[in-house]
């Protein structure tokens, strides 16, 4: 995926606004595992991705270092591990992809269910693996800018 200048920063509402609950319950992060649990989910993620003849062009000339990063940087936002993330916004990142390599909604189902299988390989619970997944179903109107 190409740099792009724009960025984005994002807050929880409730953490923007200085509330803390401390008898909220525990984040799906915090669920997951924490910093190394997410950390070694990405790594995995990426190594069903670009092993995936279907999804591994998507990936053709891309530091997978540098994406690994980003991608774990973003999932520690998503699943309550961060209270900010900095980075381009879905549409952004996803419209190079979208409009020169193809990229469907089909290949996003694809990619949620290498989540899916990578999250159950390393030991994620059934019902938590459904949460994620819903989760990160949300974000797919985004990046196909259908919101």
């Amino acid at each position: 995926m190409s740099p792009a200048p724009e960025t984005v920063v994002a807050e929880p509402v409730a953490a923007a606004a200085g509330v803390v609950d401390a008898a909220a319950p525990p984040s799906i992060f915090d669920r997951l595992g924490g910093e190394a649990a997410v950390e070694k989910a990405v790594d995995v993620f990426y190594e069903r991705i670009v092993a995936d003849p279907q999804l591994a062009p998507f990936f053709e000339g891309v530091d997978m270092r540098t994406q690994r990063r980003k991608q774990q940087a973003f999932m520690t936002y998503a699943f309550g591990g961060a209270t900010g993330y900095t980075g381009r916004d879905l549409a952004a990142a996803h419209r190079r992809l979208i409009r020169d390599k193809g990229l469907k909604e089909e290949h996003f189902d694809m990619v949620a269910g290498h989540l899916a299988g990578t999250l159950q390989l390393l030991g994620i619970g059934a019902d938590l693996v459904d949460e994620v997944i819903a989760l990160v179903a949300t974000t797919k109107p985004v990046i196909f800018e259908r919101v």
